[in-house]
């Protein structure tokens, strides 16, 4: 047996009391069980394939003409309308029936088809209106009603109220637990009914355990049968979604006291509106202290806040590092790998990293250079190298976070530069950042390692500061301008193989080796560079030139 949804519109059993339906003296000769099906529209036709005009859900009017003579064709008729999912067929007997055949009635009961057959003639525009018109108020009754809710969560939001309170609103209002999920599906807030005045416990419910045993153990599965998912956009395109847009989060609504009605829908539909400015000023707010950080490390590193004034106003950011020397360290991001879920969600994401292993660091960010600074408190000099590789590590999975939140995947894009500057005390922070921040952009190009020690990269930096200069660029072409006109027009390119060389410092093992290349190939391309080039490879100072204008040729292509 159907159970009524009083709150879903009209239902068939509804419909056959308005006048319209009534003054036909309506006799219900199959699906009297299934009178509480939802009327979503009324329809009135006569061709035989009029199933597939309609969507389901249709109270359908006729006079039978389109339903066929013979029996074959009247049960086709029928189970199309059953399988098309309409909620009743009414049939007017008249010229085409005095009384409805008996492979109609049976079909519709073995289908589970609501049948009715009027004995009266009515007008069927009359029937449509009247159907209508309550299906139009029912609805504007469920607006109302989702209104009054969106009002409180309005309200609960002017008077200093977050998400916990709009969801609160939302769980009494549909009896039921609520929670705002990720768009991946981890939970962030739950809220459930208070208990009733008579100390009901099922009202009473814990939100938590609801999670864990009907959604949090699900999610690859699809909801539990009966929830409800509405999704909060996020605001913007590309970054989490939807289309033309992004979804940030998502409120599931889960029928555990009491089944859950299309008007708590419509509610949760409001109320997303609702939590999408909550957690898109959540996020300026986050990403606006993310860059104040940012601020107070990039003047920390320019000598514009002094290493004695530093300390207190690291406090107010909240970064208490013990007596131990202090790290910095920066990451700098490629201008096509910058950060799509945001800059804030990156900083977070480590902060969060290495505060669960008891690291205290400040993180900033800096989306216009696309730097990342960072400050953490070493207990001694000794855990320099083991905090480095964390973070490194952290600083690159939140990149990859933020990504993700974003519904991002990246490939063919720059991988991040990670530069760990000397350990000491405020002053040496200070000289420490800025000369992070600059290696980490003259490192943009090389092998990608996990991080660089800035103390190896001091030559890079040099040529990196003395890339406008034309002495440099005339520098690359006098020591290696041949062979890069050789491997514009002929090939193999020689250029990786002299790299590979220098790199292996002159062991042709090694770079026969790396290169993938016999003996006496490699020796015939080494014999073919010295030529191009006019000099001898085992001379140590055109090894030394070779070798700065090889680093050198990046920065000035």
């Amino acid at each position: 047996m159907e159970t009524q949804n009083p709150q879903a519109g009209i239902t068939v059993q509804r419909a056959l009391e308005l006048p319209g339906l009534r003054s036909g003296l309506p006799e219900v000769v199959a699906g009297a069980d299934r009178l509480q099906r939802t009327v979503r529209w009324v329809h009135a036709g006569e061709v035989p394939n009029i199933a597939s005009l309609l969507k389901g859900g249709e109270l359908l009017l006729t006079t039978g003409l389109g339903l066929g003579a013979r029996p074959a064709e009247q049960r086709a008729f029928v189970r199309k309308l059953a399988e098309r999912g309409i909620a009743a067929l009414v049939v007017e007997l008249g010229p085409r029936f005095s009384r409805l055949p008996a492979a109609i009635v049976e079909t519709a009961r073995t289908a589970g088809l609501p049948l009715v057959q009027l004995h009266r003639e009515v007008p069927f525009v009359t029937v449509t209106e009247e159907v209508h018109t309550e299906i139009v108020n029912g609805h504007y009754a469920l607006l109302k009603e989702a209104d009054e809710v969106h009002r409180r969560c309005t309200d609960a939001l002017l008077s200093g109220g977050g998400v916990p309170q709009v969801l609160s609103v939302l769980a009494e209002f549909c009896g039921n637990p609520v929670f705002l999920e990720t768009a991946d599906g981890q939970l962030l807030y739950a809220a459930g009914p208070a208990l009733a005045a008579d100390g009901d416990a099922q009202q009473g419910v814990d939100p938590l355990q609801v999670w864990e045993g009907l959604r949090g153990r699900t999610r690859g599965e699809g909801p539990p049968a009966g929830s409800v998912l509405v999704d909060v956009p996020g605001g913007g395109p590309g970054t989490p979604g939807s289309v033309g847009g992004s979804v940030r989060a998502r409120i599931a609504l889960l029928a555990v006291s009491a089944p859950l009605q299309p008007v708590h829908r419509i509610a949760a539909e409001r109320a997303a509106g609702s939590l999408a400015v909550v957690l898109m000023q959540a996020r300026q707010e986050e990403e606006l202290a993310a860059r104040g950080r940012g601020d107070f490390l990039s003047d920390l590193a320019e000598g514009r806040i002094s290493a004695e004034d530093a300390p207190a106003q690291a406090r107010v950011l909240g970064f208490r590092p013990g007596s131990g020397p202090l790290l910095p360290v920066v990451m700098r991001v490629a201008d096509s790998a910058a950060p799509s879920g945001g800059w804030a969600v990156l900083a977070r994401a480590v902060a969060e990293e290495l505060a669960a292993v008891g690291v205290p660091v400040l993180v900033g960010v800096r989306p216009v250079e696309g730097r990342v600074p960072v400050l953490l408190g070493l207990r001694s000099e000794s855990e320099r190298t083991a905090v480095a590789d964390r973070v490194a590590e952290a600083l690159r999975a939140g990149l990859r976070q933020a990504d993700e939140r974003a519904g991002l995947q990246r490939a063919g894009v720059s991988p991040p530069v990670v530069v760990v500057g000397v350990a000491g005390g405020w002053a040496a922070a200070s000289a420490g950042l800025r000369h992070a921040a600059e290696t980490a952009t003259a490192a943009q190009g090389l092998v990608d390692r996990p991080w660089y020690d800035a103390r190896r990269l001091d030559t890079e930096l040099l040529l990196w500061r003395l890339r406008d200069h034309p002495d440099l660029a005339a520098f690359v072409e006098r020591a290696i301008g041949p062979l890069q006109e050789h491997d514009r027009r002929a090939k193999p390119p020689l250029l990786p193989t002299l790299e590979t060389y220098l790199a292996h410092a002159g062991r042709k093992a090694e770079t026969a080796r790396e290169l993938h290349l016999n003996r006496q190939t490699l020796y015939n391309r080494l014999a073919r560079i010295a030529e191009l080039l006019g000099t001898d490879l085992d001379d140590p100072q055109t090894v030394l030139a070779l070798s700065l204008a090889l680093r050198a040729r990046r920065h000035v292509l």
